[in-house]
C-alpha cells in the first residue's frame, strides 16, 4: 500500500519534469546547431481571408478591425470576415459600419459557439489561406505577410504566430508572460524538429483544404488544425517573427475560467484525434503530441490523488509530512492571491496563485472532459486595450 502511495505522490512531479524539462531538452539536443527556418516571401502573394470570431465584442471590435485594415497586404487579395456568434450587443452594428471598407459580417442565426462559426467560414472564405485572429489582440501591420510567407513551403499546412504577452495597469500575475515565452520557445524547437502539435488560438493560418471538413462544436480549431494537417500529410510551423500582442487578463479568476475551458476543449480534441498518438504510424509527431499535450495535462488529473497519498504517507514519514506542510502553505498562499490579487507582490505568492489557478483549471477541465461536457459556446476573455498594455 505504501509503495502505491509513494508512486501516486511523485507521479505528477515526475511526469511534469519530463513534459516541461526533459522533453524540451531532448528537442534542443536533436535540433542543436540548426538555424531557425526562414521562409522566403512568395513570388506572388496568395489570397487571404482573415476571420475574426466574435461574441458580444462591442468594446473591442472597432479597434480590432481598424488595426486589421492597416496590415501590410495587397488589398485586392485580402478579405476580412467577422463571424458573429449571434451577438446580442452592438457588435454587429459596429461591424456593418465597416462594410464600405470591405469588411464582411456573417451572423449565426443562433448561438452555437466559436468552432461552429469557424466551420461556416469555409464556404464564405475567398482566400486560399484562412487566417484566424482573436478579437482581443493586436496584429502589427507586418505580421500578416510574415505568417503567410510560411506557405511558400508546400509541405506547410498550418502556420502559427508568436504570442507576445503584455500587461496592462491591473494585469494578472507576470507568471503568465513567462509561461507564454516558454511556450513560444518550445514551438520554435518543435518547428525545427519537424512540426508543432498545436497552433496559437490568437493568430494562426491554415490552407483552405485543411479547414475543409467541419469540426464538432466542442473541439478547438487552433489545436485541431495541426492534427488535421498531419492526417493530410502537411506539417505545422511556428513563425517567430509573425508576432501578435496579447494583453494579459486583469483577474486571476478570469484566467482560471479561460484555462479550464481551453484545456477541456483541448482534451476533447485530443480524444477525437487519439489515433495520432500511435508512434508506429505517426512516428516523431506522435511522441511530440504525447509529450507536449497528454503528459502536460495528466498531472492536473493526478494532483488531488497525489495530495491524498502525501497525506497518507505523512502519518509515518517525516519527509512526507514536511512536503505536505509546504504543499498546504503554497495552496493557502495561492488561494489568497486568487481571491485578493495584488495584496502581495512577493513573487513566491504571485507564482503560487498562478500555479493554483492552473492546477484548479486543469482538474476541472479533466472533470468536464471525462463527463463528456460539451463546451461549444464561449464568453470572450476580457483584456485591456493592447495599445495601452
Amino acid at each position: 500500500m505504501q509503495s502505491i502511495a509513494i508512486a501516486l505522490a511523485i507521479a505528477p512531479l515526475v511526469i511534469g519534469v519530463y513534459a516541461y524539462l526533459i522533453y524540451p531538452a531532448i528537442l534542443w539536443l536533436l535540433t542543436r546547431g540548426e538555424g531557425a527556418p526562414i521562409a522566403s516571401p512568395p513570388s506572388s502573394w496568395p489570397s487571404v481571408t482573415i476571420t475574426v470570431p466574435v461574441y458580444n465584442s462591442a468594446a473591442v471590435i472597432r479597434r480590432t478591425l481598424s488595426r486589421l485594415l492597416e496590415v501590410d497586404y495587397p488589398r485586392e487579395l485580402l478579405q476580412i470576415l467577422v463571424l458573429s456568434d449571434a451577438s446580442t450587443d452592438d457588435t454587429d452594428e459596429i461591424v456593418r459600419s465597416f462594410a464600405p471598407r470591405g469588411v464582411t459580417l456573417w451572423r449565426a442565426p443562433e448561438r452555437k459557439g466559436k468552432t461552429a462559426a469557424e466551420n461556416a467560414a469555409v464556404t464564405l472564405a475567398r482566400g486560399d489561406i484562412i487566417v484566424n485572429v482573436d478579437a482581443t489582440i493586436s496584429v502589427p501591420r507586418e505580421s500578416l505577410k510574415r505568417l503567410v510567407s510560411a506557405f511558400s513551403d508546400p509541405s506547410v499546412g498550418v502556420a502559427s504566430g508568436r504570442d507576445i504577452s503584455v500587461a496592462g495597469d491591473n494585469a494578472a500575475a507576470g507568471g503568465e508572460a513567462k509561461y507564454t515565452g516558454y511556450e513560444m520557445w518550445l514551438r520554435d524547437l518543435e518547428t525545427r524538429a519537424g512540426s508543432i502539435v498545436g497552433a496559437s488560438g490568437c493568430f494562426f493560418a491554415v490552407r483552405k483544404q485543411v479547414h475543409a471538413k467541419p469540426l464538432p462544436p466542442e473541439l478547438s480549431w487552433d489545436f485541431a488544425s495541426s492534427l488535421v494537417a498531419r492526417t493530410l500529410g502537411f506539417r505545422s510551423v511556428s513563425v517567430a517573427d509573425a508576432v501578435c500582442v496579447v494583453p494579459r487578463t486583469t483577474e486571476m479568476r478570469t484566467e482560471l475560467r479561460r484555462k479550464s475551458r481551453t484545456m477541456a476543449r483541448g482534451l476533447s480534441t485530443l480524444f477525437r484525434f487519439r489515433s495520432l498518438m500511435n508512434p508506429f504510424q505517426y512516428g516523431r509527431f506522435s511522441v511530440m503530441l504525447i509529450s507536449h499535450k497528454l503528459l502536460r495535462w495528466l498531472p492536473y488529473l493526478l494532483a488531488p490523488f497525489a495530495l491524498g497519498a502525501l497525506t497518507f504517507l505523512s502519518v509515518s514519514n517525516v519527509m512526507a509530512a514536511g512536503a505536505l506542510v509546504v504543499a498546504l502553505a503554497a495552496l493557502l498562499a495561492g488561494l489568497i492571491e486568487i481571491r485578493r490579487p495584488a495584496v502581495s507582490r512577493w513573487k513566491p505568492v504571485v507564482l503560487a496563485g498562478f500555479a493554483l489557478a492552473a492546477l484548479t483549471a486543469g482538474f476541472l477541465a479533466w472533470w468536464d472532459a471525462l463527463r463528456g461536457v460539451r463546451m461549444a459556446t464561449w464568453n470572450p476573455t476580457p483584456r485591456p486595450n493592447p495599445s495601452e498594455a
